[in-house]
């Protein structure tokens, strides 16, 4: 199962560094289903996005998957790709980018001709570089926030309710990042998504993931508050709470939040492991966690 990672620090841009795939069991008891690539985005000073990321599977280069990466920014964004959609390359390796947003994306989304003709009446087409199901949902939200003047939270609402309606889905959680925002979907309770929303005097700070961690001397030593959403608990820390299926999370840069529940309850289509080919079924497992 993909790894998404997402954090908005507030309004003041710190350093953070990660390192994807530190777990002692990830390299041991999945050599061969390692990450399909891993990414990580930030947004610079200037509100500009920068993106670091590769598509060679783990066991090819243990150096480069647990390298530490140091990024400065107020939202950040990570990815470990377990492919369901499309081959190793780095066009179909999170996060993608565009219109100044960076998405990634866990689950599976089905019925592509279908997605691929509602894209190209939008016109957004073009901006579909891979073959993943990942690219295409981010194209459609990026269609209808065009279409709509920019209003992210209804765009998200429209895309995410028309493939329920539409298409075959196993899963749509999603993180995107802007510069100032942080939003995340949890559709519908196929797969974990948790929040921690972390006070500076929260007594519980520490970050630690088996798959992604993530790591602030600056925000320790200036006790800066921090918003995370990520597929598993990365530490101990007890305010770790499961989104609820169907719910649409705004983080803004004050890390104010709001949540939404505008969706479907139930998908039309909604597939099981069973229903998924054997390739795309394996991708979709929950990993076993170091410990548990």
């Amino acid at each position: 199962m993909c790894r998404l990672f997402g954090m908005h620090a507030g309004p003041k841009p710190v350093t953070a560094t990660f390192w994807l795939l530190t777990a002692p069991d990830s390299l041991a008891e999945q050599s061969r289903r390692m990450a399909d690539g891993f990414g990580l985005g930030v947004f610079d000073s200037d509100g500009k996005p920068v993106v670091d990321k590769a598509p060679m599977p783990a066991y090819e280069d243990r150096a480069y998957a647990s390298a530490a990466r140091t990024l400065k920014g107020t939202t950040f964004i990570a990815h470990v790709r377990y492919a369901s959609t499309g081959e190793d390359a780095l066009v179909n390796t999170h996060p993608f980018l565009q219109d100044g947003r960076l998405l990634a994306h866990n689950g599976v989304v089905e019925d592509l001709d279908k997605l691929d003709d509602r894209l190209r009446s939008l016109e957004v087409m073009d901006l579909v570089k891979g073959q993943t199901d990942s690219e295409r949902v981010f194209a459609l939200i990026t269609g209808l926030a065009r279409q709509n003047g920019g209003d992210l939270g209804e765009a998200l609402t429209e895309a995410i309710t028309w493939i329920a309606e539409n298409l075959r889905l196993y899963a749509v959680n999603l993180v995107i990042t802007t510069d100032t925002e942080l939003w995340a979907v949890r559709y519908p309770d196929t797969h974990p998504l948790y929040v921690l929303q972390e006070s500076a005097d929260d007594p519980h700070r520490g970050k630690r993931s088996a798959r992604i961690s993530v790591k602030s001397d600056e925000m320790e030593q200036l006790q800066t508050p921090a918003v995370m959403v990520a597929t598993e608990r990365m530490d101990e820390n007890p305010n770790w709470r499961m989104m609820d299926a169907g719910e649409i999370l705004r983080v803004d840069k004050d890390l104010n939040t709001e949540r939404f529940f505008p969706l479907p309850q139930h998908p039309q289509h909604l597939l099981t492991l069973a229903d998924l080919d054997p390739h795309t079924a394996a991708s979709q497992h929950p990993l076993k966690v170091a410990g548990t």
